[in-house]
C-alpha cells in the first residue's frame, strides 16, 4: 500500500502505561496510530516538502550501493557487503522523521482502521498522494543531478546503469510479488520501531538490509535506479511508470497495508 504519514516510522519511543492496555502489542498499535492521526492532519504543504527532501534522501541508498560495488570484484561477497550501501537512505529518512510512502502504510493506516469515517478516507488518500509525488519528485531531482553533473568517471555511471538494470530484469508480476514483500517488511520495521529504543538502528539496518539482498522492489528507493535510466537515455518513461512504478506501488501498497496492517489491527481488535 501506499506507505504513509509522517510516515517515518514513529519518532518517539513507545512510552505508554502498558496496564492499561490488553498487550504489549496494543502498547505498540496505540503509539503508532496517535502518530498515524497527527500525520493525517499536518498540512499538504508541510508533508510535501518533507516527503520532497525524504525523496532526495533515498538517493543516497542508490549512491551509497553503486559507489561500494564500484570499488569491490564482481563476486558474491561483493554484492553482499555493496548492499549495505541500500541501508543508507533508510537511515537518513527515517532518523530525519523524513516523509516516506511505505511507511505510511501503516503509520496513517491505523487511525482510519480504529475509526472508519469518510473524512479520514479522504485525509489518507490526500497523504498518500502528497507524499507519494513529494517522494518521486524527490528521486528525480537526484537522478538528474547524478547523470548531469560531472560528479563520477564513467565506470561508476556503468556500476549506477547497471542497478536500474537489473531491478527492470523483473517482469510486472515479479515486480509487484517482490514488491509484497518489501510492503511486509518495511511495515514490520515501523511496527518494531516504537519498542526498539535505542536499537532503532539496527532494526533499520537488518530489516533494510534483508531487503537489498533479498532484491525484493521498494517504490521509492528503487525510483532513483530506474529514474537515472530514464535521464541517461537507457529506458524510456513508460517503462518507468508500467513496467516498475505501478506494480512496486501496488504490491508495496498491499504488503504494508492489506496485509501487515490489517492483520495487526485485527490481532489488536481480537485482544480487546
Amino acid at each position: 500500500m501506499p506507505t504513509t504519514g509522517s510516515t517515518t516510522p514513529p519518532s518517539h519511543d513507545l512510552e505508554l502505561d502498558d496496564d492499561h492496555l490488553p498487550s504489549q502489542a496494543a502498547a505498540v498499535h496505540e503509539t503508532i496510530r496517535a502518530d498515524g492521526e497527527k500525520e493525517l492532519t499536518r498540512t499538504s504543504s508541510a508533508l510535501f516538502w518533507s516527503a520532497l527532501a525524504a525523496g532526495l534522501s533515498m538517493s543516497f541508498s542508490m549512491l551509497a550501493k553503486g559507489l561500494l560495488a564500484a570499488h569491490l570484484p564482481d563476486t558474491d561477497i561483493a554484492y553482499l557487503v555493496a548492499s549495505l550501501g541500500y541501508t543508507v537512505g533508510f537511515l537518513v529518512v527515517i532518523l530525519a522523521q523524513q516523509q516516506l510512502f511505505t511507511e505510511n502504510t501503516v503509520t496513517a493506516v491505523l487511525p482510519l482502521m480504529s475509526e472508519p469515517r469518510f473524512f479520514k478516507l479522504l485525509r489518507l488518500l490526500r497523504l498518500w498522494s502528497v507524499v507519494l509525488v513529494g517522494n518521486l519528485l524527490g528521486t528525480a531531482i537526484s537522478a538528474y543531478a547524478i547523470v548531469a553533473m560531472p560528479l563520477f568517471d564513467g565506470e561508476t555511471h556503468k556500476i549506477f546503469l547497471g542497478l536500474g538494470h537489473h531491478l527492470l530484469e523483473n517482469g510486472v508480476g515479479a515486480m509487484f510479488a517482490k514488491g509484497v514483500v518489501a510492503g511486509w517488511m518495511i511495515a514490520t520495521m515501523v511496527w518494531l520501531i516504537p519498542a526498539a529504543g535505542a536499537a532503532k538502528i539496527w532494526v533499520i539496518l537488518i530489516v533494510t538490509y534483508l531487503v537489498a539482498i533479498g532484491g525484493f522492489t521498494h517504490i521509492i528507493a528503487g525510483s532513483t535506479e530506474v529514474i537515472y535510466l530514464v535521464f541517461a537515455g537507457k529506458a524510456s518513461f513508460g517503462e518507468y511508470l508500467l513496467s516498475f512504478v505501478l506494480p512496486t506501488l501496488a504490491g508495496n501498497v498491499v504488503g504494508g497495508t492489506f496485509i501487515f496492517a490489517l492483520i495487526s489491527h485485527a490481532q489488536i481488535r481480537s485482544d480487546s
